[in-house]
């Protein structure tokens, strides 16, 4: 395969053209530090479109082979068949001062730094593509984003499907018509930045056991322990830390690694320390006890209440629509709007953290009436607004979606319009517009619009549902089924003065994480049961990965939220895309655009949360002034520890 071709002019492709190396891997299952490679493939690739080299082997991996019906690899065929460590020295050959190319390439890339350090050597990539990453940003109008479908769509033939060299020489096909796509569109590429690596930056903690008890709050002066209660421990103690710890929490007790307002306790033998949990102690006014003391309140620990049982497993099919349900007015500081509700007219219980934030996002008003799809000249159609004052850029795309219509934030082969607004002809991106033929519409158009054909935009037999601010939709079980594995993915338009990070909480029915690592960030991007996971698509994409049908029952709720690490606020930053699917490579289920913040610099983006037998996906769009930190201890986890 080759990208050379009558329709690839590598001289026209300008920053589109680089060295690369596609790579494609199979696995013997899905953890690269603990599973191995059985294939590898290379396939490597220049600037002008050549192909330049191209590498395969079957491997033996000396345990299991895994899923012999997904990939075919049996023992037999892989007796005989050379160790990686045999090889690493021709494949980093291959990849050395080359962009490595695939399809996730996040799966690809950290199962060969494993395996690169098993070996111990070095992974010799510094930056990588993903092609999913890159076709998300396209957006062509295909069922899904799985290689075979993509393959299909831009004419790329496949032979044999998991396979590891035709799936990269299908992959070259697929990078070839996309990078057409994406100069097409002036799309600038999703390259990740991987410094070469001897190791895993991060190795996850061994699966803790949840608590069975909810906190039952503070330790009371004089008072006795209470099964569920978080105790934090600092300093030097007399009995072993891991004995001490062991029967704490075989008393019942929830031990945390550290200090936030939720904590019970801070057990230390030097109470004037100057440790970073005895300061957020003291300033969260958490009971200071010592050693000898909670050893003798350790013999008499309180029955706790035990963590709600959730519901069994939804056996009927759920029907992916919005859900009606109330929007809470705007609270007061100290009681933060509720995210999660009934779908009846009561008032619902607020659920975010108490926190105190500072000109928050106000909460969107209510709808008079409903829609009727008379009432809806935009549904099916996907609007960019250009230009324009950031007010006025939110409030037509506001008016996009209750015209029933997409908001896009990028220019993408599915959108159908652009609106223009003031100083919007000076945007670098018309000169493209106006070559793809767009209808460009003034800001009146958003009164009462009229719309023509599709024209170039592409269009899918099914569009994802566009869930409003506030909105809520259930994610759809087969019959009999287990909960899907649900990908939330949040975009956003290119930075050049700040990085946007994206983090998850995975919660309990009282809004805390249960332990320190149900925090999810670029620090710690896996839950040590790999439930919930950050994945990095690119530097204006991140994903959390959701295995729903493993969270332990404990888990009600995970929230996902953006932090900016800089001065810069979502007002200077713009709109986030936040969009669903089924799997890595499923289809869109749905789409929400959040733009109203101004001053904010964390911003609450989703709540994948637990309705009797079925999850829900709610869009927040709640804004607070503080960073990151002060987001993480109102769910009870202090980062600076």
């Amino acid at each position: 395969m080759t990208l050379a071709s009558a329709s690839f002019d590598a001289r026209a492709m300008g920053d589109y053209a680089h060295d690369w190396a596609l790579v494609d891997v199979e696995t013997s299952g899905l953890t690269p530090r603990r599973d191995r490679v059985l294939s590898v493939a290379v396939v490597t690739i220049g600037p002008d479109g050549e192909q330049t080299g191209e590498f395969s082997t079957l491997l033996n991996p000396g345990c299991d082979p895994g899923p012999v019906d997904v990939h075919g690899l049996t023992p037999e065929r892989l007796r005989g068949a050379p160790t990686f460590d045999q090889v690493a020295g021709r494949i980093g050959a291959m990849l050395q001062d080359r962009v490595l190319v695939a399809h996730n390439a996040q799966f690809d890339y950290d199962f060969l730094a494993y395996e690169f350090a098993r070996a111990r050597m070095w992974l010799p990539v510094s930056r990588r593509l993903c092609t999913l990453a890159l076709n998300r940003q396209v957006d062509p109008p295909t069922a899904d984003m799985k290689l075979g479908t993509l393959a299909a769509h831009y004419g790329v033939p496949q032979l044999r499907a998991h396979d590891a060299l035709d799936d990269t020489r299908v992959l070259a096909g697929i990078l070839r018509a996309t990078l057409r796509e994406a100069a097409r569109l002036d799309l600038p590429l999703p390259l990740v930045s991987c410094p070469p690596r001897a190791e895993s930056t991060f190795t996850p903690q061994p699966p803790k056991t949840p608590c069975a008890y909810r906190n039952p709050g503070r330790l009371v002066p004089g008072g006795p322990l209470q099964q569920g209660m978080k105790i934090a421990i600092t300093g030097e103690t007399a009995l072993a830390r891991a004995e001490l710890v062991g029967r704490a929490v075989s008393a019942g007790l929830n031990m945390m690694q550290s200090v936030s307002r939720h904590t019970s306790a801070l057990v230390t033998n030097a109470p004037t320390s100057d440790s970073a949990k005895a300061r957020r102690a003291i300033a969260d006014g958490v009971p200071v006890i010592d050693e000898p003391t909670f050893l003798r309140l350790l013999t008499d620990v309180r029955t706790g209440t035990a963590h709600e049982a959730t519901a069994a497993t939804a056996t009927a099919a759920a029907v992916l629509a919005p859900v009606t349900e109330p929007v809470t007015p705007q609270a007061p500081a100290d009681a933060p709007v509720s995210p999660t509700g009934s779908a009846t007219s009561t008032p619902v219980e607020p659920v975010l953290p108490v926190l105190s934030p500072s000109g928050s996002v106000p909460a969107p008003r209510p709808p008079a009436s409903p829609v009727s799809t008379s009432d809806e000249p935009l549904k099916g159609r996907r609007v960019l607004v250009v230009g324009g004052v950031h007010t006025d850029a939110v409030a037509a795309r506001t008016r996009v979606v209750e015209l029933g219509g997409s908001a896009a934030i990028n220019l993408s082969a599915s959108v159908t319009d652009v609106v223009l607004l003031v100083g919007g002809p000076k945007d670098r991106r018309m000169n493209r517009i106006t070559a793809l033929e767009l209808p460009v519409h003034d800001a009146h158009w958003l009164t009462a619009p009229t719309v023509a054909d599709q024209g170039t935009a592409a269009v899918r037999a099914q569009e994802p549902q566009v869930v409003p601010r506030g909105g809520v939709i259930d994610l759809p079980i087969q019959n009999g089924a287990p909960a899907p594995e649900c990908y939330v993915t949040a975009s956003w338009a290119p930075q050049a003065d700040c990085e946007i990070d994206v983090v998850a909480f995975i919660l309990d029915e009282d809004e805390q994480v249960t332990f320190d690592e149900d925090f999810i960030f670029y620090g710690a991007p896996e839950s040590p049961s790999g439930t919930v996971r950050l994945l990095t698509g690119g530097p204006a994409e991140q994903t959390i990965a959701l295995d729903l049908a493993s969270m332990p029952p404990a888990t009600r709720k995970v929230v996902v939220a953006a932090a900016i690490d800089s001065a810069a606020t979502f007002g200077t930053v713009g709109a986030i895309q936040i969009g669903a699917a089924l799997g890595s490579s499923g289809a869109p289920l749905a789409r929400a655009t959040l733009d109203a913040a101004t001053t904010e610099r964390t911003m609450l983006l989703a709540e994948i949360y637990r309705r009797g037998p079925l999850w829900r996906l709610r869009a927040v769009g709640q804004g607070y002034d503080h960073g990151l930190g002060a987001l993480a201890r109102g769910y009870g986890v202090d980062i600076a520890d």
